[in-house]
């Protein structure tokens, strides 16, 4: 990860994901290694697997579908925040297939193929994230 900037307490960032890699295992290691407390993010590239993720509120769990084949990450946006002192990522895909049909939903996890590229903007301020016993969700708690 490159940092491009640091004005006003707000640094940003580049990551660069290689063939492979598991995006949101790069994520966080990335957030962790620059105490990141609180940053949104946007990418683009391309998967070989993805694991996407619908949140069931009834089973209060993700339905998880991998994909298991080449797509183009269209749209990567998310947040970092901290949960319990440690830097979690939440972050929505859109991927579309070769038909150009696309998928979306949390993501999971996943392996790079061939790039991703990650611009973090860091937040001068810190997140935290609290678990919403209706839900079980870590949610950002602004009190």
């Amino acid at each position: 990860m490159r940092q491009l900037d640091d004005a006003g307490g707000r640094r940003t960032f580049v990551l660069v994901c290689d063939r492979g890699d598991d995006p949101v295992e790069a994520l966080s290691d990335a957030a962790k290694r620059h105490d990141l407390r609180a940053a949104s993010l946007t990418g683009i590239g391309a998967f070989a697997v993805v694991t996407l993720g619908f949140f069931d509120h009834a089973r209060r769990d993700y339905r998880r579908r991998v994909i298991r084949e080449q797509v183009e990450v269209v749209s990567l946006i998310g947040n970092i925040a901290l949960d319990r002192g440690e830097p979690r990522v939440h972050a929505h895909v859109v991927v579309a297939r070769a038909d150009g049909g696309a998928l979306g939903g949390h993501l999971l996890g996943g392996s790079v193929e061939p790039t991703l590229e990650v611009t973090l903007v860091e937040a001068p301020a810190t997140l935290q994230r609290k678990t919403d016993p209706s839900t079980g969700l870590a949610l950002i708690d602004l009190d």
